[in-house]
């Protein structure tokens, strides 16, 4: 998860909303990404998806059976598609995400018996030091704002 934090510290940096992720296999980190759908010009920029396309490039494979991403924010209904398409074992977040959660902030597509294939989600890693981070890029964009 710190490896995550860092990754959205630099995506800040870029003025982009800060969200880090990473995708682990065996304790090693096989894929890194932060969100920049700014830059981009790019609704699904997003830092779980950036650290999945990384993560299958590396591994030579768009399906990440027994991989592990860590993300600082709950996932959106778009990353959560991908998470299961991709066949993600398990995701760690750290701040919850009251607008456009789906581990239960907004609703829990984790949780729905019908799709045919369940990730194991926890949430609330280092959730205080990803939430204050996310807090202060906003309120430092509402200073901004005329």
């Amino acid at each position: 998860m710190r490896e995550a934090i860092s990754l959205a510290q630099a995506a800040e940096c870029l003025g982009e909303v800060p969200v880090g992720a990473v995708v682990v296999r065996d304790g090693v980190i096989v894929g890194r990404g932060f969100n920049t759908p700014i830059g981009e010009k790019d609704p699904t920029a997003h830092a779980e998806i950036s650290a999945l396309r990384d993560a299958a490039r590396n591994l030579g494979n768009y399906r990440l059976p027994g991989c592990e991403l860590y993300v600082t924010l709950e996932p959106c209904a778009m990353c959560a598609g991908a998470i299961m398409h991709a066949r993600i074992a398990r995701v760690v977040y750290g701040a919850r995400d009251p607008k456009t959660g789906v581990h239960g902030s907004v609703v829990d597509l984790f949780a729905v018996e019908r799709l045919n294939h369940h990730t194991e989600v926890t949430g609330g890693v280092l959730a205080e030091e990803c939430s204050r981070m996310l807090s202060s890029f906003f309120a430092a964009r509402r200073r901004k704002a005329p």
